[in-house]
């Protein structure tokens, strides 16, 4: 919503930034990035965060965007190193902002925003009332404009009793009783993600983990498997509660109930998006104390199931992507013409800048693995690998 005014502005690229996007986590700011490239706008975009060497920061800096993505952090860092020039910046977005507060970016943003002389508008966002903005933001003349009353989606809230202080088996009849449905597990500890993911691993259900001390790649193909079918599951922190690209969330399970309110709302908005219906399963035991905000909730009770049905789709990982002039087209081209695969055989494609991601049927991997692992694409010679 905040690309395309900006973009219907700023027609064609200039020599030095324009716009400033501050954003609380390397996910949002790639996903805003990738949503920037697909508008098809021609103008320069780039994205920086913590997790990349600074030397391929200073690689696509080299010639100023005209719309710069980042967290504040690494941004305040280039602004440090005048990697580039900030004179020219007119217009700064802080999405998410309260989550970049929150997160330990107060200085960092500070110190950016009093260094923006040419700054014209300010724009902050965020899927919670803003009640408190610093001093350090100078929002004299605010104007409101919320949408919370707008095509508000329908979330249900509800209960499951745990017997035990340890909701693991709780936690596994839950998914069980949820079908082959996809949803995120919110945990409030990395290491209480540790252990729900082994558990799981054990009793065979396909998921994702997510969180702050994984590595940047390892977050991203979590995220990669879960959007293209080949886990159900994301078990989770509070990371994962705002700016994820991941649109079909049918349920939301808090394993933890966060400590905030406006996390908890965060959370159940991961759900009930595109197709505007969506649940959220609050794991409770027995005698845990409740906090004020979750109210009076419906708690159910579950019913038999059956074990999960094993997933259809694999991901394969391809040594080439967008460097290399590779397209969507020519790796589908290239396992439904020469690799003999059906179009519904072949998944979500994902063509990153030096790699790209393929769903495929489980029963065909073997097979195209043999057939195009060091094959060429383009003029890039490829290795396929199992993700």
């Amino acid at each position: 919503a905040f690309l395309l005014p900006i973009i219907e502005r700023y027609r064609s690229s200039s020599k030095e930034v324009k716009v400033l996007i501050l954003v609380p986590s390397r996910e949002l700011a790639i996903q805003i990035e990738t949503v920037a490239r697909n508008l098809g706008s021609g103008l320069k975009i780039n994205a920086v965060y913590g997790g990349r060497p600074v030397s391929k920061d200073k690689q696509d800096l080299k010639h100023s965007p005209s719309i710069l993505i980042g967290t504040p952090g690494r941004i305040a860092d280039h602004i440090r190193r005048e990697t580039f020039e900030v004179y020219d910046i007119e217009i700064l977005i802080l999405d998410e902002f309260d989550k970049s507060l929150e997160v330990g970016f107060y200085d960092d943003m500070s110190s950016i925003i009093s260094g923006l002389p040419a700054l014209r508008q300010k724009i902050l966002t965020s899927a919670t009332n803003l009640s408190n903005i610093p001093e350090f933001v100078s929002a004299d003349n605010l104007q409101r404009i919320d949408f919370l009353d707008f095509n508000i989606p329908s979330i249900e809230v509800k209960g499951i009793t745990s017997p035990s202080k340890d909701k693991l088996e709780t936690l596994l009849s839950t998914i069980k009783h949820l079908g082959n449905k996809q949803g995120i597990v919110f945990c409030n500890f990395k290491e209480s993600i540790s252990r729900v993911s082994h558990f799981l691993q054990d009793n065979d259900i396909s998921h994702g983990t997510y969180h702050g001390d994984l590595e940047q790649k390892d977050r991203e193909r979590s995220l990669i498997k879960f959007r293209n079918g080949t886990s159900r599951i994301i078990v989770a922190t509070d990371l994962a509660a705002r700016g994820l690209d991941i649109p079909e969330v049918s349920f939301i399970i808090h394993y933890h109930l966060p400590i905030k309110e406006e996390e908890f709302i965060h959370r159940n908005g991961r759900t009930a998006r595109m197709h505007k219906e969506g649940s959220a399963y609050v794991l409770l035991y027995k005698e845990e104390r409740v906090p004020e905000f979750l109210g009076n909730i419906e708690h159910i009770e579950l019913i038999d199931s059956t074990d999960a049905v094993p997933l259809e789709w694999t991901t394969i990982m391809i040594s080439g992507g967008r460097k290399d002039k590779i397209s969507k087209g020519d790796i589908a081209g290239l396992f439904i013409k020469n690799g003999g695969l059906t179009a519904d055989e072949v998944g979500l494609i994902e063509i990153k800048k030096d790699c790209a991601f393929v769903a495929v049927r489980r029963n065909k991997v073997d097979k195209i693995i043999k057939s195009f692992n060091n094959t060429r694409i383009k003029k890039k010679k490829v290795r396929l690998s199992l993700v």
